[in-house]
């Protein structure tokens, strides 16, 4: 199951930047553990459905996972070996545009340990550095 957008407005979008600051989606909602990301990044939509595979994989069934993250902009590519000009190129994978500080991925319902594992796991499945957190009253 790949992550995109059902219908969008323009099929193409422009880069945008990716520096900042995050200020939404920076605490826990959901779950009591979260995957916080480090530094500012796209994450692809294979990168997002690998991470929540491996973290699934390794619950083997049991807790819940929320994914806090969805791509929603377009990243084009031009064809290999292609002479400069002649337009954008054709619309190639969705990205999500990640700002350190998000919130990427959030468990509940599972020790701590197993929780922490399964989020290293998905963490080594993203391109870019992320950190374990967990609810004050977890760790206590």
């Amino acid at each position: 199951m790949v992550l995109m957008p059902k219908r969008v407005k323009f099929r193409k979008s422009q880069r945008g930047r990716r520096k900042g600051i995050s200020t939404r989606g920076c605490e826990l909602n959901f779950g009591e553990y979260g995957l916080l990301a480090q530094e500012n990044a796209w994450l692809k939509n294979t990168q997002i459905e690998a991470a929540r595979v491996a973290i699934m994989r390794h619950l083997r069934g049991g807790g819940k996972v929320w994914v806090r993250v969805f791509p929603d902009k377009s990243a084009t590519k031009k064809p290999a070996e292609t002479r400069m000009g002649k337009g954008k190129g054709a619309p190639e994978y969705w990205v999500c545009v990640v700002r350190r500080g998000k919130i990427l991925f959030e468990l509940g319902g599972v020790p701590l340990e197993l929780a922490k594992e399964a989020l290293r796991l998905a963490a080594h499945k993203i391109g870019f550095r992320c950190k374990f957190i967990a609810r004050a009253e977890v760790l206590h």
